[in-house]
């Protein structure tokens, strides 16, 4: 099971730290990505960490200002968020998908990020 937080309402240019973490199970084995879904769109990648952290990557939209990482002594991912801008307004969402597989096997609550201009 996976448990997001860290969201809030912020102004534009703050920055926010979200937080994936895991119960029950290790995430040690998973990648970890992080998604989001503004008012009125479908749900789209942001993110991806590699099981190890060894790889990462990003959307365009967010690629320089946010940063995933993962901590798996923790069982917990993260995604740095800065330079927020009102477009980045969403329900953010993590997911595990284990090594191998293309489709996710655990997805957290989501998390609610507004940022006013």
């Amino acid at each position: 099971q996976l448990q997001a937080s860290g969201g809030g309402v912020v102004q534009a240019g703050d920055s926010l730290r979200l937080s994936c973490a895991a119960s029950g199970s290790s995430l040690s084995g998973y990648a970890m990505d992080w998604f989001r879904q503004a008012p009125g769109k479908e749900r789209g990648f942001i993110a991806r960490i590699t099981w190890n952290g060894g790889s990462t990557s990003y959307a365009a939209s967010v690629k320089g200002r946010f940063t995933i990482s993962r901590d798996n002594a923790r069982n917990t991912a993260y995604l740095q968020l800065n330079g927020l801008k009102p477009e980045d307004t969403a329900v953010y969402y993590c997911a595990a998908a284990r090594i191998g597989r293309t489709t996710y096997d655990y997805w957290g609550q989501g998390t609610l990020v507004t940022v006013s201009s």
